[in-house]
This record gives C-alpha cells, structure tokens and sequence, in this order.
C-alpha cells in the first residue's frame, strides 16, 4: 500500500454514520454482510448499549483497503452527551467524514462537530446520506454546506472531472487561482493540498443503505489523501481507554512517530506526572474482534495492553502535549448505593472515571455522599448499565442539579500554618483569576534561598493532588494561578504530611480573604444556543430565552423560519428541548453546545439555597494550628497573617516558573 490514512465518520446522531461505516467496509470487502443499526447486528456498534440504543457512544474502529490505500476507520460518538468521546477521537484523525442528512440538512450538532475538527484542523469530506428521502436538491444542500460550514464545501464528483466548479475552488487559494488561470483546470495533487490545508471540503452524495454514492465516496476520498510523512522518534498519544472482554484494560493509541512494538517500554505523561511501563499486546481491532501485531508503524492506530495508569488524553514518548478540551460536563447527580457498599461503588465508578475524563466522581465529605458529574441523561443511563454489567451493581442516582464552580475577581494572598506539637510547616500562597475556561495553574516565585526546593515541590504536589472548595457553595474552583510565594519547615519537625496540611489551609484561607473582599465569584455552565422556530413562534421564542437569562442576537429569518443565537445559562434550559417540540408542533429545534463556565445569573439565590457555611466545613478548614508552651492551639482564619512566622518579601522573588514535570525534576 502506498498511503495510509485514520479516517473518522462523525455526525449528528441519525444522519447514518454508522451505516455508512457498514457501506464502505462491505463495498471494500472487509465484510460478508452488512449489518443495520436498526436490527443491533452493525460492524462498529460492538457494545451491546449501543446495539439497543440504536447510537454510537464509544469510538471503535475497523481496517480497509481501497486501491492503494489503507484505510483505518474510526466511528465516532454522534449523540452530544458523548460529544467529549468524539472529540478526544478526533486527535487520532488525520482525516474525517462529516455525514449530513439530506432530510434534515446541517443540524446545529453537525455544526459543533465541524467547530472541532477546525479546532484539530482536521481535513474534511463531507457525505450528504439519505438523498433518497424527501430533499430540497443537491445545488439547495450545497449551498446550505456553503453557507453554514465553509464555502469550500464543493461538489467532488465536479471537482475531480474538471467541472465549472473548480473555478469556485481556484478562488480559495492564491497558487490554485495562478495554476488554473495557466492551465484551465486543477491538478489532483492542487486539489489534494488544498483539502489537506482545510481550504476544500469535497462533497459527496448518495444513499449509505442502498449502496448509492459510497463507490464515488472511497473512490474519491482516497484520490485525494496526501501521504503525510512522520518523525522518527517514537510518540503517541492515547485517545480511548476501555476494557477488553476479560476485563483487561486497552489503551487506544495513534501513534505519531517512529514505531510502537508490543514488549517496548514507553514513557508517559499524564499531567506533570510522568511514568514508564512496558506494553504488552499490540492490537488492531476490526469490530468487536481483532489480531495481534508486532509492531506498527507513525501513522497507525491500535489498542495495546499493559498500561495500567493511562488515562485518554495522556501522551506517550516525544509527543507533546495538547490543549485541554473544550466540552467539560455541566450536571451532578448524587450516587444513592442502595444496599451496596459505598466504598465498593466509589472504587468501580473511580474506575469508570479513570477511563473516562469526562466523567467526574467525588466524595463529599461534609454530607458523605458520592457526587457525580457528566453531560446528561443518555450518559448517565450508560453508567448505570455499565455499574450492572461490568461490577453487578444496581445503582439509582438522584439529580443534584448544576455543576457549579467558583474563583475569584481579584489577586489575594493565602496564608496556612500547620504546627501541633513536633509537627511544623508554613505555606504563603498567591492566588490570582485567570481567563474563563484557564482551569487551576500552579507555580512558584519563590527563592530556594527563602524555601529549599524540595520543600516547594511538596507544597505544589499537595496543592495539586486534590480538588479545593470554594467558599461560597463549596463548589471546585477554577480560573485561578496560585503561586508559592514563601514557606518555612522545621529542620527537626517537619513531615510530609505538614506541608499538605499547610497548603490545603493557605488556599482556603485565600479564598475566604477573597470573599470578605466581595472577590468570591460563583459560575455556572452556559450553552451556547441556537432555537430555530416557525415565524409565527418567534414572540414566544423571545419571551422564553428571555425569562431564562439568555443573552442573544435579534432573530433572523430565512423563508417562513426565525433562528435565534446566543448563549443561556445552562440551570435554565434543562427540559426545554421538549417544550419546543410541543409548542411548535414538533417543528423546532434547540441546539445546545458547551460554552464554559460564566458568572452566574442568579448567584444570591443559588448561594442562599446551597446555605453553605465554609467554617463548618472542618476537612477544608481555613484556619490555622500554631503551638504555644507545648501544646497546639486554632487561629481562626482572619488572625493567621498577623500570627505566621514567615514575612513574604517580594523582593526575593524569582520568575514565576510552572509546577510541571521539568520542576518536579522529570527532565
């Protein structure tokens, strides 16, 4: 084979990804019989959740060659509560099939998808399915593409047969335009470049389950893929982790360098953390089964065995690592156990959370409960199956509402002091905002002179070992630098487990200085929004999105449809959906996506209801332990800068320097 290519199918769910998939692999021999989603036999739908359901909700793959192409195929999450899967896929690709109903032309989810594959500058194709069901045409589809993705969205079958449109193609690039004002037309490998540099997104046509337009789809996909060249030096980066039928536990990777060999010993990175460890199968999957390799080569994806702590997202060898995602979960439910142990339900979801990021699990230790946070209902209604199938636990869960979080508005100084007697530590912290959606960052000024480095690498890995508690509703912050500004241990006293007591109290009491300032900020998850009506709707429209808090554009109208934009706190518009299906006779959409975390819109309420008391709080205490005539005493948080030992001098401060691996001596 002379290129290769990971090539994932996305789309909003029921636009037939999943039966394209079965298409392409039937089409190019890979499979005897195609199977149907409706009839739970399909190739890549191998979980039996999914086969019910009738979605995609894990990423799987399968191998096939077309001509002289080898093509990894990836069928990505479609439905939003798994939208974070499908974007952690996406760091796999180095191509993608958008699939778009024809019937439906592009949903608002096919537009979010398109948002993240230029985010990973993912080079697209796009495949209209379902042509024969009702459709305004082919030139009216094309230019809704045109219009709401790119207007590099041209008609590949015209593209590759050196049709008028390659005019259309020409204007997007400036040597394109040069070549075809010579030549007349445009080469393969012009029009190859400009869809490996995202300026063209050939579009084809057809029916996936009547076989109509998959020949021309792989045809032309492959034509047109470059042949990418790859480092030499080992790197991957791993995008799933699942199990495998004996338990075991498979980490999905692509590998982007070099070769990856079943028995290599890796180094990871997960976070500031890094590790080694051996592999030990190398796996390509083709559905639900899979044969074992030696080796495979940059380019390729497979799942290996033998990585116990790798968690999606990490990187492996010279890979470095990327962005942060941009979808994070915005409900919490409460685990109620029922007659099983909680220790045993907290260690199996920890474990389903380990796989994925996504899903958060927390111990609350002020009112002992297990809270959980995700996306929504479809993927809250996976865990409860996987909880049964997997660990044979029956578990009810209880809406705990919205994920909120807190950070502050402005710079203020934490101070903790930890000293009951023959124990001594003193952390000073710094703690400023950061922009929305920065997360928590950590670092130190801090002189060695002032504070051994040891000392300061114990403090930064307590700081970041935990999530901390704000103080208003005891909800996780973000948005927030904190910096170690000075510290003082005990030649003889100090222990380990004093810094962590320090640094937890420094933070806290940082915020509750940050409160009493009126520098406290609660946020809460926004949607971005788009609400597409019938005219007649659109004062009843404007009327909710209002009472919601939304902040929006005026509507616009396209024929006899209003669409209005905007974002809406996402506590606001949990049933909506169903509203307008019913109040427009099913004739509206809402589309929501993922917006962040904002100041939220009804903040003294939701700090009035949460009736939050962070003094109570006794395992995220604010205050101090100082020692006097041999015995430990409490100050209360608003005396421990007054009483602290050490005197921060901003004079010896160093440049500020980020706790990651090359601080804590990972080189």
């Amino acid at each position: 084979m002379s290129k290769q290519a990971v090539v994932g199918i996305l789309a909003h769910v029921d636009a037939g990804k999943t039966t394209l998939a079965e298409a392409m692999l039937f089409n190019a021999g890979r499979i005897r019989k195609r199977g149907r989603v409706d009839d739970g036999d399909s190739h890549l739908d191998t979980n039996e959740i999914e086969r019910e359901r009738g979605i995609t909700i894990f990423s799987s793959q399968a191998v096939l060659d077309h001509g002289d192409t080898h093509v990894m195929l990836v069928d990505a999450p479609g439905h939003v509560d798994f939208s974070a899967e499908a974007e952690r896929t996406l760091r796999a690709l180095d191509y993608a099939i958008l699939v778009v109903g024809a019937n439906d032309g592009v949903q608002g989810h096919a537009e979010t998808l398109w948002r993240l594959l230029a985010r990973y500058e993912i080079p697209t194709f796009i495949y209209i399915n379902k042509i024969d069901l009702e459709n305004p045409g082919r030139d009216v589809l094309l230019a809704q593409l045109g219009q709401r993705l790119s207007e590099g969205c041209l008609d590949a079958n015209e593209l590759l047969a050196g049709g008028a449109v390659q005019e259309d193609a020409a204007a997007l690039d400036e040597a394109a335009l040069d070549e075809f004002l010579e030549a007349g037309e445009l080469s393969v490998a012009t029009l190859s470049r400009m869809v490996a540099e995202r300026k063209l997104f050939p579009c084809f046509a057809g029916s996936a389950l009547k076989d109509q337009g998959v020949d021309e789809l792989l045809d032309g996909m492959c034509t047109l893929m470059y042949e990418r060249t790859w480092p030499q030096e080992f790197a991957a980066r791993v995008y799933r982790v699942s199990r495998g039928d004996r338990g075991e536990r498979l980490a999905w990777v692509k590998v982007t360098g070099g070769v990856l060999r079943a028995k290599q010993v890796v180094e990871g990175c997960s976070g500031a953390s890094t590790w080694e460890q051996k592999i030990d199968q190398v796996r390509i999957y083709n559905g639900e089964k899979y044969e074992l390799a030696q080796e495979v080569a940059a380019g390729g994806i497979c799942a290996v065995t033998g990585l116990a702590h790798v968690r999606p997202g990490d990187v492996l060898g010279a890979e470095p690592a990327g962005d942060a995602p941009v979808i994070a979960p915005v409900l919490t439910y409460t685990v109620l156990p029922g007659e099983h142990d909680v220790h045993t339900v907290f260690k199996a979801l920890t474990e389903l959370a380990d796989e994925d990021p996504m899903l958060g699990v927390s111990w609350n230790t002020h009112l002992e409960q297990i809270h959980l946070q995700l996306m929504g209902a479809v993927q809250l209604e996976v865990v409860q199956r996987v909880l049964a199938d997997r660990f044979g636990l029956s578990i009810a869960f209880e809406p705990g509402g919205i994920l909120y979080k807190e950070t502050i508005s402005q710079p203020v100084e934490g101070v903790g002091h930890f000293e009951p007697l023959r124990h001594y530590a003193e952390v000073h912290l710094r703690l400023e905002p950061l922009p929305a959606g920065s997360g928590v960052q950590f670092g130190t000024v801090t002189s060695t002179d002032e504070l051994d480095l040891n000392w300061q690498r114990l403090a930064l890995t307590n700081a970041m070992e935990r999530d901390h508690l704000g103080v208003l509703t005891g909800s996780p912050v973000t948005d927030v630098r904190i910096t170690l500004t000075g510290g003082r241990a005990h030649a003889k006293h100090t222990e380990g487990g004093d810094f962590r007591q320090a640094t937890y109290r420094a933070i806290r009491q940082g915020f509750m200085q940050a409160r009493e300032a009126g520098a406290a900020v609660l946020l809460e998850p926004w949607y971005h929004f788009e609400l597409e009506v019938p005219g007649e709707c659109v004062g009843r429209a404007l009327s909710d999105v209002t009472r919601m808090g939304a902040e929006y554009e005026p509507p616009t109208m396209a024929g006899d449809r209003a669409k209005l934009m905007g974002r809406v706190p996402a506590s606001e518009v949990q049933d909506y959906a169903l509203e307008v299906a019913a109040y427009t006779s099913g004739r509206g959409h809402l589309y929501l996506e993922f917006a962040g975390h904002a100041p939220c819109h009804d903040a003294e309420r939701v700090i009035e209801t949460a009736a939050y008391k962070p003094e109570a709080d006794l395992p995220n205490t604010p205050d101090s332990v100082f020692c006097s005539h041999g015995a430990g005493y409490t100050v209360k948080w608003h005396d421990v800068p007054a009483t602290a030992h050490v005197k921060v001098d901003p004079a010896t401060f160093r440049p500020w320097r980020a706790a990651d691996a090359e601080f804590f001596g990972h080189m």
